[in-house]
């Protein structure tokens, strides 16, 4: 049996206050953005106030390591704050985003920590990742954008796309090829390239379901000094996939919080809502689905917590967080579905959450590895790493 503790009860409690006190409010405005085809995000002036207030709560820097001003939580204490998060339809993360943060602790020498690291753990900065490829999305193997030593300089060409936060972005982390005999077996390296670096284009800004946004860029010639390797040359794989971990994680528990809040929605519509003389909570249907959406919410809480405990044990999880994040997606998909399907033709509007939810969790069983990637790896690893 897993135990909470009384710390990350209060925790949690208080993250879900911030959430129903600060966030849930701004769901209008994000809804109205998102109907009228605009980005369905925060804007600076909205994301500057709740950085503040989570500031003044202690809501910062919660997994950053004590040594660079973090709280320093465990993967269980995240648990419960990210599933909170997830239940307001406010696209918002207590700063630093976490999976960037762990490859840099994991990778960053002493010069970079100072430059990089440590501002970007205390909030001041913010970061992107350059992973995918027009033609490579879900095989990192597959990449092509290359990187060739010149001099004391590394010379990246090539093409990356589905970026998020890059055009913002203070620094973005870019996976290259440096050696294309190894592949992803010893031939992939990171690095470092700053907002600004000359040959860094962004090419263009996709709009994505959820009023999203990514973006494509291109490499042309763009030079950097060997002081932006991240890590070890040629060993940039790894890393990433540690990262990969810590976000499916995350995104199990998002997915909670998302399913949990079209559950409550649709519990308290089918109580009120008659059709042909019965309520819609009278009907076996709705009382299945009902039913269904409780247990499999149940069995991923589960799921995450027998992870993070894991993780937190330093266990490896990689396995777990590919069955995380294909269930939790799948299952928080299907609640959502059903939500939408019990409320008729308000479940579809743009004026309710509902359809900004299912447009996100679409989203997401594509992204940080497609559903059908992570059966894959499944299955590969149940059968001896076939």
């Amino acid at each position: 049996m897993f135990q909470v503790s009384e710390e990350h009860r209060m925790l949690r409690e208080l993250v879900r206050k911030f959430v129903r006190n600060e966030l849930m409010p701004l769901e209008k405005t994000i809804l109205d953005r998102f109907a009228s085809g605009q980005p369905a995000a925060l804007n600076d002036e909205e994301n500057a106030r709740l950085f503040k207030q989570c500031k003044e709560l202690g809501l910062w820097a919660l997994d950053v390591p004590e040594e660079v001003g973090g709280a320093n939580l465990p993967a269980v204490a995240l648990v419960g704050v990210n599933e909170e998060v997830g239940y307001a339809c406010v696209p918002f993360t207590f700063p630093p985003d976490s999976p960037n943060l762990h490859m840099l602790l994991a990778t960053a020498n002493p010069e970079q920590r100072k430059k990089y690291l440590e501002p970007y753990a205390q909030g001041v900065t913010s970061s992107a990742i350059a992973i995918s490829e027009p033609g490579a999305g879900g095989d990192p193997a597959g990449m092509k954008t290359r990187a060739v030593k010149d001099g004391s300089d590394w010379v990246i060409n090539g093409r990356k796309i589905w970026i998020s936060r890059i055009a913002k972005a203070d620094f973005t982390i870019v996976m290259a090829v440096t050696d294309p005999e190894r592949g992803a077996r010893g031939g992939i390296t990171a690095f470092l390239v700053d907002k600004g670096t000359k040959g860094l284009v962004v090419a263009r800004a996709i709009p994505m379901l959820a009023g999203q946004r990514t973006y494509e860029v291109v490499f042309e010639d763009c030079r950097v000094p060997e002081s932006q390797v991240l890590g070890r040359l040629g060993q940039g794989f790894a890393p990433m996939q540690l990262r990969l971990t810590v976000r499916r994680l995350q995104m199990g528990s998002w997915c909670i919080g998302m399913a949990q809040r079209a559950l409550d929605m649709m519990i308290e519509h089918v109580k009120q809502r008659e059709t042909f003389g019965q309520k819609l909570a009278d009907r076996q249907a709705i009382q299945w689905w009902i039913a269904d959406a409780a247990t499999r919410l149940h069995a991923c809480r589960l799921m995450v917590m027998d992870a993070a405990v894991k993780q937190d044990d330093g266990m490896d999880v990689r396995t777990e967080a590919s069955m995380i994040k294909l269930y939790a997606t799948e299952m928080a998909t299907e609640v959502i579905d059903h939500a939408q399907q019990s409320f008729g033709a308000m479940g579809v509007t743009q004026e309710l959450p509902l359809s900004w939810l299912a447009q996100k969790v679409r989203t997401m069983r594509v992204y940080e590895g497609p559903s059908e990637v992570q059966r894959m790896v499944i299955a590969r690893r149940m059968l001896g790493g076939r």
